[in-house]
């Protein structure tokens, strides 16, 4: 089939983008970043303890996890809060190009997550810092289960270009 635009300007990676990245300055205190919701599996945990070391048999032995009185084995914390990384929503697509670094981080593990639980979890700007030629953007984190129970929640803190 023929192309019957031929003043259509050649593709440009760069230009390709999947929201258009705003500023420091057009970012609103409120806004909400959702991650797709992911059904945890017994393979992601074990794809996760041969990635951390963390061979704790908590994370594992169902024997063990019952004996120690866990209904099952308990997926790894740092694997729950793997789910709040920026880059599972669109909110990194957002900053572009004016992202300078993660800053820190901090969270609070509330329940046990178990393979087979659905997590969601979500990125709320709650503090925009402005300095100069950057900013600090502060999210509140949390992931829910498919119960409704707040399983963590947390902030992050990124710098940013102004």
């Amino acid at each position: 089939m023929e192309n019957s635009n031929t003043n259509e300007s050649a593709f440009n990676s760069e230009d390709f983008s999947i929201v258009k990245a705003r500023t420091f300055d057009e970012l609103v205190i409120g806004e909400v970043f959702r991650a797709p919701s992911r059904t945890l599996t017994d393979a992601h945990a074990s794809a996760f303890q041969t990635v951390s070391c963390d061979n704790h048999p908590i994370h594992y032995d169902a024997e063990y996890a019952k004996r120690n009185g866990h209904t099952a084995p308990v997926v790894h914390g740092l694997q729950v809060l793997a789910f709040t990384a920026p880059g599972a929503t669109l909110l990194p697509h957002y900053f572009g190009n004016v992202f300078i670094s993660f800053l820190e981080l901090s969270c609070n593990f509330l329940k046990e997550v178990h393979s087979g639980d659905t997590l969601y979890s979500s990125l709320t700007i709650t503090d925009l810092t402005p300095q100069e030629d950057k900013g600090i953007v502060t999210t509140k984190v949390t992931v829910y289960n498919q119960k409704s129970e707040l399983v963590l929640e947390g902030q992050h803190k990124y710098l940013l270009k102004r």
